[in-house]
């Protein structure tokens, strides 16, 4: 696929988050709504864990990470096995780029993960550190802030203004 048809590369997945890689497993998210590159969702609509089909035998081991590469603090959300699952909620306002990434595991991890911090996730040396080798699979999401709560801060916003700016 052309670098510009590939939305992986669009979307700056590949290069932000991960080096260009050949995808081998079909792997379906599904929040009520099936997670396509760049598709946009409301952080009402992913604040539940989300449905994950992976196409494998019984026999395969797979490792599967979510990152945000937009949050402010560079800090990524990883798999529920590492940290536990907290919804997309962009809450600086800003549109954030959701990404699951998928990796074949050798066989099954005999370390646990175990972080109690997402800030300085980094997906590369994660994937690196515990030997899983280039993704199989991957797809992201779009996550804005609810139009109700952007106009809350917008109001505050002016409130404040009014008040204190005089």
């Amino acid at each position: 696929m052309p670098p510009r048809a590939n939305p992986l590369v669009r979307g700056r997945v590949i290069g932000d988050v991960l080096d260009d890689f050949v995808p081998t497993v079909n792997m379906m998210i599904e929040y009520n709504k099936m997670v396509s590159n760049g598709r946009t969702f409301s952080p009402s609509l992913v604040s539940y864990r989300p449905d994950v089909l992976v196409e494998g035998s019984a026999k395969d081991y797979f490792t599967l990470v979510m990152t945000d590469p937009d949050s402010p603090g560079q800090g990524e959300a990883s798999a529920e096995e590492a940290v536990p699952y907290e919804a997309p909620n962009p809450t600086d306002g800003g549109t954030h780029r959701f990404v699951f990434v998928l990796f074949s595991q050798k066989g099954q991890m005999v370390q646990e993960a175990s972080y109690t911090s997402r800030d300085g996730f980094s997906t590369r040396r994660f994937a690196a550190a515990n030997e899983l080798g280039d993704p199989v699979a991957a797809v992201y999401f779009i996550c804005e802030e609810e139009e109700e709560e952007k106009k809350k801060k917008k109001k505050k916003r002016k409130a404040f203004n009014q008040c204190c700016m005089q």
